[in-house]
């Protein structure tokens, strides 16, 4: 409350005069609202109101969730009011209209059966020729209708009504009713007596509420678009369903979609893998089933979710069962075996398939693929074997881009998605009997297929994405070591 405030109050002092507490509501002068009274208290307030001048007070309580406030609850300004209309409904609830006459200071609350305050007028009093309260009022009937123009909260006609209240004060009331404001804020308007600090506290508060509406707005326009753009795709979605259902294909193609989604979640393909294969079938949800482009998309998503992303077998080495196995398939060989032994017992012992390479060399017909194969069932893995003799294409290794037609994957990951896991024995057979030409150099691309270092990562063209060869076992075999280009 101002300081100044005792220089605006009547002498008179009125005693005893019923009082009403509001809950979520201020009733400034020359307001007209409708209030809904139910407390017992509140009833009889009026009552007596009624009985004498018919005039009440009133005044917020400073918390609208108190049901039986105590006279602390109470503001101590509030609004004199005539009761202009009072109706009791069949639940018991008075409907009552009232008109605010003026601001009142309300000196002393007592409770009975009811409230009642002792209260004197708070007038207003300030130069009518003051340029600056003109200046104020002038900015402030600015302010409204760019408030009124960009928000759907108070009707038009208000403007034309506010242009013609000529006293500041009211200007500034019934403005203030007509926004969404806090009830800490309303009420420390009509606490506000000095009139041009009223004008000022307001044309702040408007300036605020018009830059709030503006960022609503805007956010609101964002949220508008978002949803445009989703409703959008989806009518167009759905209308493409019904195109493809008129032309008798839609079941089979939802159908397919649907196994295509959840072969996708169930594959536990890497995060880029999935993030790929979802892109591309969300790209095939917009084509036509029988276009050729989506042959494309469909044969890349069936190669990604082929590929054994986790899928293992259970490898384990034991050295004693090995060289059982190694003595069952061949006789003789002694250096070999004990060689292939050390090689198992160096990855028992670090279980980690990282060093180097077995290459078994010697002329056909010695065993040489057929101890790949004894080696995979002693470590338990599958056994995958791939020819390289004649083999002249980098693609041969790492696939073909899809912008070729026919592309595929490489022979590496057409194989393994073959043996269905991701940790088989994979035999390079002949890698002396690889040549290059204009297409490539496919010694050059079974680098990173064996490099420990890279394997890790290794990116088949048609794929694009990258696919770990850390758990295969590589073992290559060649006639001479004359022909194997070196590192």
């Amino acid at each position: 409350m101002p300081d100044n405030k005792e220089e605006k109050i009547s002498l008179d002092i009125i005693l005893d005069k019923p009082l009403l507490p509001l809950r979520d509501v201020v009733v400034y002068p020359h307001m007209v609202i409708p209030l809904f009274v139910g407390r017992e208290k509140s009833k009889i307030a009026l009552e007596e109101a009624m009985a004498h001048e018919k005039k009440i007070l009133l005044s917020s309580q400073k918390r609208s969730d108190i049901d039986d406030p105590d006279f602390k609850d109470i503001n101590t300004v509030g609004t004199l009011a005539n009761i202009l209309q009072l109706v009791t409904l069949p639940d018991g609830t008075v409907k009552l209209l009232v008109e605010g006459e003026s601001r009142v200071d309300l000196l002393e609350i007592r409770s009975n059966d009811y409230f009642t305050a002792d209260y004197c007028i708070l007038s207003e009093n300030y130069n009518e020729g003051d340029k600056e309260i003109k200046a104020l009022r002038r900015t402030l009937l600015s302010q409204v209708e760019s408030y009124v123009r960009i928000t759907k909260k108070v009707p038009a006609e208000v403007v034309n009504t506010l242009t013609n209240i000529k006293e500041p004060g009211r200007l500034v009331d019934t403005i203030v009713a007509h926004m969404s404001l806090k009830l800490e804020e309303k009420q420390k308007v009509l606490e506000l007596i000095n009139v041009k600090e009223r004008l000022e506290h307001v044309v702040a508060l408007v300036d605020v509420e018009i830059d709030m509406v503006e960022m609503e707005q805007k956010v609101r326009g964002r949220v508008k678009d978002q949803m445009e753009k989703s409703q959008k795709e989806y009518y167009l979605n759905e209308q493409m369903k019904a195109i493809q259902k008129e032309l008798g294909d839609m079941d089979s193609a939802s159908n397919e979609l649907d196994d295509l989604e959840n072969k996708i979640k169930k594959s536990g393909m890497s995060e880029e893998a999935t993030k790929k294969a979802n892109a591309e079938l969300k790209k095939l949800q917009m084509m036509s089933p029988m276009s050729a482009e989506a042959t494309v998309v469909r044969n890349y998503l069936d190669a990604l979710i082929d590929a054994p992303w986790k899928k293992k077998t259970k490898a384990k080495i034991k050295l004693d069962k090995a060289e059982q196995i190694l003595e069952e398939d061949h006789y003789g060989l002694k250096s070999v075996k004990e060689r292939i032994t050390e090689y198992l017992a160096v990855q028992q012992r670090t279980k980690k398939l990282k060093g180097p390479i077995l290459c078994l060399v010697g002329p056909p017909g010695v065993g040489k693929t057929s101890l790949g194969s004894s080696i995979a069932r002693a470590t338990g893995r599958k056994f995958i074997r791939m020819s390289l003799g004649g083999v002249r294409d980098e693609a041969e290794i790492r696939g073909h881009r899809r912008t070729y037609i026919g592309a595929m994957p490489g022979k590496i990951i057409q194989n393994l998605s073959k043996a269905g896991v991701r940790n088989p024995l994979f035999l390079l057979d002949e890698v002396d009997k690889m040549s290059m030409d204009f297409r490539g150099d496919p010694s050059s691309a079974l680098l990173e297929v064996l490099d420990p270092e890279q394997n890790s990562t290794f990116n088949d063209h048609y794929l694009e994405v990258d696919f770990d060869l850390s758990d295969v076992m590589f073992v290559c075999t060649a006639n001479t070591t004359l022909n194997i280009p070196p590192p």
